[in-house]
């Protein structure tokens, strides 16, 4: 990934990309070609030196029977958002300004591993389902449902585990700007509904300024 020194995103932002509920791409190479999938993954930081992405692909799926060849890749997409150069103070002074595109991801690398066995696949369902049922008023947990039905969709999917091996992170937040072209970024994400990458923008000048 291409990373100019002033985007190279910090330590505590790959965490919270790592560890925030969503999905992400999965790339492998494998001697069929480059195959990926979009799907959920749960982080566990106690798996190795970097920790460990688990998720889980339909058995169907043929990117779990082929053999990953070298590296396998995550591709963890933060928020994101066009930038108009309206915004900007800049315009006003001098015009030279053009649109750009704010966003943080984080390219995850690591050896991939299949899981197809009930246990681990129950565990890992339950702590999945678990991080984002935390987010609504009445949780719904797998054991709320029939426990021949949960063993039948456990046989309909296969697990995967990327033990992490390197991570490189790109945080492009308008650091690059002047401070008044900050403030009128942050002004119109907020205008237009895009509050969690304003807050972004926002605490990536605190920390350029620190």
């Amino acid at each position: 990934m291409y990373i100019p020194a002033h985007f190279e995103a910090a330590p505590d932002v790959i965490q919270n990309l790592l560890a925030r509920p969503g999905a992400a791409n999965l790339v492998t190479t494998t001697a069929q070609g480059m195959l990926a999938t979009l799907l959920p993954l749960v982080y566990d930081p106690s798996i190795g030196e970097h920790g460990a992405l688990h998720g889980h692909l339909a058995r169907t799926n043929s990117q779990w029977s082929e053999p990953a060849i070298g590296e396998s890749l995550a591709i963890i997409q933060g928020a994101d958002a066009y930038i108009s150069p309206s915004w900007y103070a800049s315009k006003e002074e001098h015009g030279r300004v053009v649109p750009t595109w704010n966003y943080t991801t984080a390219h995850v690398y690591g050896k991939l591993t299949v899981h197809d066995d009930a246990e681990w696949l129950g565990k890992h369902v339950r702590r999945l389902t678990g991080l984002h049922e935390a987010l609504t008023e009445q949780p719904w947990s797998v054991d709320d449902a029939p426990e021949r039905y949960i063993s039948g969709q456990l046989r309909a999917i296969v697990g995967v585990e990327l033990v992490i091996t390197r991570i490189e992170a790109k945080a492009k937040l308008s650091q690059n700007r002047p401070d008044k072209d900050i403030d009128g970024v942050v002004a119109g994400l907020d205008a237009q509904g895009h509050r969690e990458i304003a807050a972004d923008v926002a605490r990536a000048r605190q920390e350029r300024s620190r």
